[in-house]
């Protein structure tokens, strides 16, 4: 769905902007365009577990470096 907004003989370029970015955010364009950017296929229970398990590990071998003074 696009956005036409025209600029009329004296209006200002602030109020143009102002005015497309009104009616963007009143047709839910851009909020619907954020939501699908972060959509993820549903994980099955083990492969979520999995994941956790990997980060945990992760984060306590940095947490056990940073302690040690490595990098």
């Amino acid at each position: 769905m696009v956005q036409v907004t025209r600029k009329d003989e004296r209006e200002a370029n602030e109020n143009l902007i102002r005015r497309f970015n009104r009616k963007v955010l009143q047709s839910g364009v851009l909020a619907q365009a954020k939501a699908s950017m972060r959509f993820e296929k549903p994980l099955s229970k083990t492969e979520r577990r999995a994941k956790a398990i990997i980060r945990r590990e992760r984060k306590a071998d940095k947490l056990a470096k940073m302690r040690l003074g490595i990098r």
